[in-house]
């Protein structure tokens, strides 16, 4: 007869104490954390695939609406506002506008650096945006200083110089931005304050036009202070500086 061995008989497909229920139960709270970071990634991914084909639709497709027109279409129960192309603007209208606002437009790539070098040595008496952050500003986003928004242009901004040309940078700028309250881009401005289109406007309507930007609620084009002529004055003679040295030939043909 056989004799029984004294060693003790291991079981198959037993596991070692480190993989037995214990350790499970301390892997299962991480499955959902996993779980949610995973899905977290994506929906940013989402966003972020969104958002660049939102920019880069308006290379060809003209804004029929922004955030912030929309929220003073709520607010006032209406806006003036039609689109017009580039060629039905004058001329001196985008060279005083780019006076006025981003003199360098033509030289930089969305941020102005000496620009931006010159506010932080002054403080909050000077900004710095460049027209390519406040059509990014005014096209995407919503106005306001929160950090959230001021990191988002940081971002949009490069995209839009990388896929739009400064002249359809410039085209959406003047098609969008507040003149008066309630009244939005370059051909409802020319109308509510002089009664002309746009492309018969002359130096000085356009200087006086970009001299509001800054404050459009509170400065009048058709009727300007003292203060308001001179800073239009300077307007007119920068718009001419940037035709004779060339930092317009960007955006015009």
């Amino acid at each position: 007869m056989a004799r029984k061995s004294g060693k003790p008989t291991r079981r198959k497909g037993r596991k070692s104490t480190a993989d037995g229920p214990v350790a499970a139960i301390a892997r299962a709270p991480l499955r959902p954390l996993r779980w949610i970071l995973r899905w977290t990634v994506r929906g940013l991914l989402v966003a972020v695939a969104l958002l660049a084909i939102w920019v880069l639709s308006y290379t060809v497709i003209d804004p029929r609406t922004t955030p912030y027109i929309r929220h003073e279409a709520r607010r006032l129960g209406g806006v003036d506002r039609a689109w017009v192309s580039m060629d039905e603007i004058a001329p001196v209208m985008a060279r005083s506008v780019v006076a006025a606002e981003d003199a360098n437009f033509c030289l930089h790539w969305g941020f102005d650096m000496a620009a931006i070098r010159a506010a932080l040595e002054q403080g909050a008496r000077r900004g710095a945006s460049t027209l390519s952050q406040q059509v990014v500003k005014n096209a995407f986003l919503w106005h306001g200083r929160d950090w959230s928004r001021k990191a988002l242009e940081a971002l949009i901004t490069p995209l839009v110089e990388a896929t739009w040309s400064k002249r359809r940078i410039l085209e959406v700028y003047l098609n969008i931005v507040e003149f008066d309250e309630g009244i939005f881009g370059v051909e409802a401005a020319a109308r509510h304050y002089f009664g002309i289109g746009p492309e018969a406007l002359s130096a000085v309507q356009a200087a006086r036009l970009a001299a509001v930007l800054p404050n459009p609620k509170a400065r009048d084009a058709a009727r300007p202070t003292a203060n308001l002529r001179r800073r239009a004055a300077g307007i007119l003679d920068g718009a001419e500086t940037i035709r004779r040295d060339g930092r317009a030939a960007c955006f015009e043909d």
